[in-house]
């Protein structure tokens, strides 16, 4: 009897299947190139912020608490799926299986937050920059912080008694028929909700953008429209000489004025405001004095430019993890008996391994910044190396 009932204990902890004999080994290899990579490139984005006082900016705290839930991840979960994976077995016991699927959801959960977060602060930079000043202060930003491991944590956390292993993926997860109608409000509130939020910012900022720019090329234009214009000739002097003089520096300070407007209007990068600093730097277009017009357009055309890049590195993320969980939210929807075959069900899982990873490759094409910190780092750590390397030569 005992030896029966410990024979169940195994089989229900048990992914092995015939059709995925081979593909066990493919599932192996991606999951070691995933915690490999995943685990360098989120320490460097962690290591990157702490040594690098041009990162260490209110924005990029959100880029951290991403890597950390990523980390987490990589460091503690993957290697455990990669070990589930060779043997086709779960091997961890059941207290650990709980653990696992704990941990995993409040790993997705934190990262579905994150993003809501980073899209909403750059809205806010770009249409409302006071209530951003006010929302992503060093104080809101702790507590926005701590506010997405608590939520994830208790969204989950309800879920503890029906996390099992799940044959089907060879990973532990809720139960699909014992945690409803709950786990069904979760993954709509976290997944669909929250990506569709998400979306509908990176939206609202592209509309914004569009309608500065097109405004400072408007204004652009007639700039060039009237001076191409001759200047009318006064052949009277005194009083009317001073009328005109008058009305030339009313004109031009009235331009002055346009070009601010429409600077103040375009100015998207986020303020230069480190880590700890207690007052933000005022703003140029405050000042009474103006810039002179060719250098407020270059400094407004450079922080637009850089508005641009970093916002599509995070539009890039964004479109990252949707990518790599659709597929297998899809699967899971359409085939709700479990048709189809495992190998499809392995693979689409699997995709979602690479989200954890993917992000510091994003930072390095996209971000000129925390690619030299990278390169910093790695040349620091690489050197005490080829020093030994070449003293034992």
């Amino acid at each position: 009897m005992l030896h029966n009932i410990t024979n169940q204990t195994e089989d229900s902890f048990s992914c092995h299947s015939a059709s995925v004999e081979g593909y066990r080994y493919f599932a192996v290899l991606w999951g070691c190139t995933v915690t490999i990579t995943g685990t360098l490139g989120n320490l460097l984005t962690i290591l990157a912020f702490a040594f690098d006082s041009q990162l260490r900016t209110r924005f990029n705290v959100l880029i951290v608490n991403l890597a950390l839930a990523d980390l987490l991840y990589c460091t503690i979960l993957q290697p455990i799926s990669v070990d589930s994976y060779l043997h086709l077995r779960w091997r961890s016991g059941e207290l650990w299986c709980r653990t696992f699927g704990l941990l995993l959801f409040l790993s997705n959960s934190v990262s579905i937050i994150t993003l809501c977060l980073v899209a909403m602060s750059r809205y806010l930079l770009v249409a409302k920059r006071a209530l951003f000043e006010r929302v992503f202060s060093n104080r809101g930003l702790v507590s926005l912080l701590l506010s997405t491991w608590a939520l994830g944590l208790a969204s989950f956390s309800p879920l503890w008694s029906v996390f099992v292993f799940v044959p089907q993926v060879c990973t532990c997860s809720f139960h699909r028929i014992r945690g409803r109608p709950y786990t069904t409000i979760l993954l709509f509130f976290y997944f669909f909700v929250g990506l569709s939020c998400v979306g509908t910012f990176y939206l609202l900022i592209y509309r914004r953008v569009r309608v500065a720019s097109k405004a400072l090329l408007r204004h652009r234009f007639s700039r060039r429209s009237s001076k191409k214009k001759p200047a009318p000739a006064n052949d009277d002097s005194g009083v009317e000489s001073g009328m005109a003089t008058g009305s030339t520096d009313l004109t031009h300070h009235s331009k002055s004025d346009v070009t601010d407007d429409i600077a103040s209007q375009i100015t998207l990068n986020e303020p230069a405001k480190q880590i700890g600093e207690s007052k933000p730097k005022t703003e140029s277009v405050n000042k009474p004095e103006s810039k002179p017009a060719a250098a407020s357009h270059t400094t407004t055309s450079g922080e637009d430019t850089e508005f641009k890049r970093v916002t599509r590195m995070c539009f890039a993320v964004f479109l990252c993890f949707v990518c790599c969980f659709v597929p297998f939210l899809i699967l899971n929807i359409v085939d709700k008996q479990g048709r189809a075959p495992q190998v499809l069900h392995m693979f689409c899982a699997n995709l979602t391994w690479l989200n954890s990873c993917i992000n510091p490759l994003l930072y390095v094409v996209m971000n000129r910044q925390f690619r030299k910190a990278y390169q910093l780092l790695l040349t620091r750590a690489v050197t005490p190396l080829t020093y030994f390397w070449v003293k034992s030569a």
